[in-house]
């Protein structure tokens, strides 16, 4: 028989023990949630971030790098013909003296009318051939009195500090000497008056045209001295040229075989024979490249560039 006060006291005991499982079983639950909530975060964001890099992913693979098309001449084309040559090219060759064997430069103030047509610029400067030089020291003051003349004309013309000019350098195959005295010191001034230099040479090893195996642009680059260079490369063989051609995707400069080229010059006019042999037939039949919507009777042919920028010499006012 049990006393009142044993009765009070094993009933508080189970009244305790209870509450103990209550509170444990609500700890537990508790837990449960915690670890469920934990779980469904991390698989949010692991989601999120796979989501994410297969974005990217695709993004990488569907959008290329642009290239655009130009052209260049030695003789302006006329205002009659910019809107006509604008559908097919962003830019242009500018030059800011006489053009190799040309006794005058018709593109002299031509700037605003091609800005205001739309065209960006490929600016040049025709150099010196090496029976120019004469020597190491007549090179080298004739490099920097040319490019004195290079950065007035180009201020003349209205092209903004920084404007990429490009020295066109028509002879190839290993630089002599004389020519690198005057290429560098040509860059060097330029530089100096507040533009950028460039070169325009052949990206052809010399062998395919009977002389060394040397590519010009390498052996200018090689021989810089860790100058900052803007190279112009011209490669009109096929491959990797496409010959007379205006692709809708362009090749890239890279293409050329110069890595390190911003533009490729890949068509020239008139094609040149020991160079082009393995173009396909898409030159005209006088031996030039013309562009879409020009009549060949008109004898405006052109030279056909590509690059990564619509304006490659970055000479569009600012």
């Amino acid at each position: 028989m049990l006393l009142a006060g044993e009765t009070w006291k094993r009933s508080g005991k189970s009244a305790k023990n209870a509450s103990q499982r209550l509170v444990a079983d609500r700890s537990h639950v508790d837990c449960g949630n915690i670890v469920g909530v934990k779980r469904i975060v991390f698989a949010l964001l692991l989601s999120a971030i796979l989501v994410a890099a297969a974005s990217a992913q695709q993004s990488h693979t569907a959008e290329p790098a642009r290239v655009y098309l130009g052209f260049d001449r030695n003789n302006y084309p006329g205002d009659e013909n910019l809107k006509t040559l604008r559908q097919t090219f962003s830019f242009t060759g500018y030059w800011l003296n006489h053009p190799p064997s040309a006794r005058t430069n018709t593109w002299a103030g031509r700037r605003r009318t091609l800005e205001s047509a739309g065209f960006g610029f490929l600016v040049l400067f025709n150099g010196r051939l090496y029976a120019e030089l004469k020597s190491v020291t007549h090179a080298t003051r004739l490099g920097q009195s040319d490019a004195q003349a290079a950065a007035a004309a180009a201020r003349r013309e209205g092209f903004p500090r920084g404007t990429i000019i490009f020295l066109d350098q028509e002879q190839g195959g290993r630089m002599l000497p004389e020519q690198r005295a005057y290429i560098y010191a040509w860059m060097d001034a330029v530089t100096a008056s507040g533009f950028r230099a460039g070169v325009y040479c052949s990206g052809i090893s010399a062998a395919k045209e009977g002389g060394e195996d040397i590519v010009t642009a390498e052996d200018i680059r090689r021989n810089a001295g860790g100058r900052k260079i803007a190279f112009w490369v011209s490669n009109d063989a096929c491959p990797p040229s496409p010959g007379c051609a205006f692709p809708k995707r362009p090749p890239s400069p890279a293409e050329s075989g110069i890595d390190f080229a911003g533009i490729w010059q890949f068509a020239q006019s008139p094609e040149r024979k020991d160079a082009a042999a393995g173009c396909p037939a898409n030159y005209n039949a006088d031996g030039n490249c013309y562009p879409p919507g020009i009549d060949p009777a008109t004898h405006l042919h052109i030279d056909v560039d590509t690059a990564a920028s619509p304006d490659p010499s970055q000479g569009r006012a600012r």
